[in-house]
Parts: structure tokens; C-alpha cells; sequence
């Protein structure tokens, strides 16, 4: 007969939701994970269940738990060989030991409700492109997602299933996409889902090569029907707690899941919480939203750019900005109730935390600590790719 002391819960990675983009085995800090090219695994005797791996992934595959016993724990080879998790197993001593959770404040937050086996369909409403330069091109894409029940939060990520096989004759990899507006909808509108896409045009080796999903999706008309999977995400959303300030940084099409947050604050009630906004890019005619973000938000956002190819100007980043606003970025990272998100291209960060040690330190505040009592209270939000 099975004991509680038989019983453990182990972590698992969901196949069907992993898109195998390594982040998990990077961040692994214990070495417990590994691939053979096709399925990312956990080795039982090794993790130590510190989720370090949790917050980074994307999709939310990596966020699998389950009791099983003891000597009955899956192997490495046995997640290898799986296409999707299998069915839980049966036995009373497993009933009374809930599944582990990467998220620990007791929160329900709707994840994984489609697959990419089971998908939702959406329409397309509009389609355009919210930069001036067309080899920088970026569109704004709202999709009518009311046919299925598909909710989405700020933060959260949605995958798209691009149409087509690809050289092997299988269907092409998902893709996931940031939501860039409201719970509420796109412009208030319940049940309309806005992306923001840039058209990937690259030249390797002297040929042209394209974004399969991104040219998917730049390329879709009004009345287009497209394929979903998600909602994915519970580490990159905005507090519950509408007092709490929020410190955003961004480059690229990391704005995002930032514009969501704005559109969801601006329609929060008076009195607002303190809001900064950092975004980084090359020109302004490369960013999304460049003019529409100061007009639209403005007024309950205090917005700052660093161009980095502006002509006729020095080069500025995001970290040259948030030096250059040390005295109200330390006000906001001395209160205990600040949440800090930051999202775009992988390696930004250690420009950014460098930047806000910086900060720190010429204000009296000790940025490792900060950070390390941050990350422990889910009060830092990092999204990279």
C-alpha cells in the first residue's frame, strides 16, 4: 500500500505546448534539463523544483506538475518518446496531493484552453501597417476571437498556426505573439484581440529570406480566417493591485504587451498609479505605435524614448534613458509594491539591470538585493526572445 512519503510531484514539459525554443535548458540553473532535438525533459533526480525555468517560458509548457509515486516517477527516456503528457496515473494515494503550480499567489488565470491540436478560429478585422518604412515594416492586426471563448490578459501571449507544411511535409511551427490590447478588447470592442507583427525580410547569403508566420500574418486581409492556440502566460501580468506602479521597458515589438497594459490602465478609475514607459528603437519610423502611444496614453503615462539611429543625434538605448530619469526610476524602485516588466530582444537585460544598478547605487538603494526580493515576489517581469 502507497504512503503520502511514496508520493511526489513531479515536473514535467508538455509537449504539445513546448515550441522548443531552448529558454528552459538555458535557465535551468541545476542542469535538469535536457533534449535530443525533438522533446525538452526534466530529469526527476536532478530538479530541485526552484522553478527558475517557470517565469521565462513562454508558452507556459514548462508549468506541468504531477504526483505520482515515488518508483513509479517518468524517465528521461519516457518523456523523450512522448508526443503529448499522458494520461495521469490512478491510485488513491495520488488523490490527496494537488498538482505543483509555478504561480503561487492562488490566482486563476485562463491558460492552454486551445492547442495547437485543437485551435480556435479567428477572423481577421484589420490589417495595417503602423510604420512609415517599408523594409522596417510592422502591423497592427486585430482579430475577432468572440466565435470560441478565448480569453486573454495583459501580459499574456497567444500562438498562431501559419497555414502550409514546410519541407518535411509537416505543418508549420506555431508562433507566439504578445497581446498588444486590453482584457476589454480592442478599442473597447469584447472579444477583439490586437497583435503587433513585424514582417521578418531577411538577406542570408545574398537570398531573400521571409518570416514564415510574420509574412502569414502581414499578408492576411479583413474576413481571413486564422487558427489559435493559448492563451499562454502567468508571469507577465499586471497586478491585481491598481496602487502599484509600473516601470516598463521595451524595444522593438516588445511594446506590446506595454500598450496592452497602458490601454488596460487608461481604462482603470482615478486616482492612477505612477506609470513609465522606456522604449527603445532605431528610428522613430521603425517603432510601432510611435506618435499613437504619446497621444493615446500620455496624459496617464510618462512615455520616453531612446533612438539609436537618429540622424544628426547621438546614440541612445533604453539604458542611457533610465540614467538619464535616476531621480523619479529610484522613487518607484524604493516602493515595495513597484512592478517592473521588461520585454524584447534576449540580451537586452544585462544593459537594463546594469543600468538600474547604476541607478540604485547613486540613490543609496542596493539594486542585487532589490532584485533578488523582486524576482521572490513576482514583482519582475522579464520576457525575452
Amino acid at each position: 500500500m502507497s504512503t503520502h512519503d511514496d508520493v511526489i510531484v513531479q515536473h514535467l514539459i508538455d509537449p504539445e505546448l513546448c515550441i522548443r525554443c531552448n529558454t528552459c535548458e538555458e535557465t535551468c540553473p541545476s542542469n535538469a534539463i535536457s533534449n535530443d532535438l525533438r522533446n525538452y525533459v526534466v530529469d526527476v533526480d536532478i530538479c530541485n523544483g526552484c522553478q527558475a525555468c517557470v517565469s521565462p517560458c513562454p508558452t507556459g509548457a514548462i508549468n506541468s506538475w504531477r504526483p505520482v509515486l515515488r518508483q513509479s516517477a517518468y524517465t528521461r527516456e519516457q518523456q523523450f518518446a512522448w508526443s503529448a503528457l499522458p494520461e495521469a496515473p490512478s491510485d488513491p494515494a495520488l488523490d490527496a496531493v494537488p498538482p505543483g503550480r509555478g504561480r503561487g499567489d492562488g490566482s486563476v488565470v485562463v491558460e492552454n484552453r486551445f492547442t495547437p491540436a485543437r485551435p480556435a478560429l479567428a477572423r481577421v478585422v484589420e490589417n495595417r501597417c503602423v510604420t512609415p518604412r517599408a523594409d522596417a515594416a510592422v502591423h497592427h492586426i486585430v482579430l475577432d476571437v468572440s466565435n470560441d471563448d478565448f480569453p486573454f490578459l495583459e501580459g499574456q501571449s497567444v500562438g498562431v498556426l501559419a497555414r502550409g507544411v514546410d519541407a518535411q511535409g509537416a505543418r508549420h511551427a506555431m508562433r507566439l505573439y504578445s497581446v498588444a490590447c486590453s482584457r476589454d478588447g480592442e478599442e473597447g470592442v469584447a472579444g477583439r484581440l490586437a497583435l503587433t507583427v513585424k514582417r521578418v525580410i531577411e538577406n542570408r547569403g545574398g537570398e531573400e529570406a521571409r518570416g514564415i508566420c510574420s509574412n502569414y500574418l502581414c499578408d492576411l486581409t479583413p474576413g481571413d480566417a486564422v487558427e489559435l492556440a493559448g492563451p499562454y502566460g502567468a508571469d507577465f501580468l499586471m497586478p491585481d493591485d491598481t496602487t502599484a506602479p509600473l516601470i516598463m521597458i521595451c524595444t522593438g515589438t516588445g511594446v506590446a504587451p506595454m500598450r496592452a497594459m497602458l490601454d488596460r490602465s487608461r481604462a482603470l478609475p482615478a486616482p492612477r498609479a505612477p506609470q513609465q514607459l522606456f522604449y527603445g528603437g532605431r528610428t522613430p519610423q521603425e517603432m510601432a505605435y510611435f506618435d499613437a502611444l504619446q497621444a493615446a496614453y500620455g496624459a496617464t503615462c510618462d512615455i520616453g524614448f531612446a533612438l539609436s539611429r537618429q540622424a544628426g543625434e547621438s546614440k541612445r538605448y533604453v539604458q542611457d534613458l533610465l540614467r538619464e530619469r535616476h531621480d523619479v526610476l529610484a522613487q518607484l524602485l524604493a516602493r515595495e509594491n513597484t512592478h517592473v516588466y521588461l520585454c524584447g530582444l534576449r540580451g537586452m537585460e544585462a544593459g537594463v539591470f546594469e543600468a538600474l544598478a547604476q541607478v540604485c547605487e547613486r540613490h543609496g538603494l542596493n539594486w542585487q538585493a532589490l532584485e533578488a526580493a523582486m524576482t521572490q515576489q513576482r514583482r519582475l517581469h522579464v520576457e525575452t526572445y
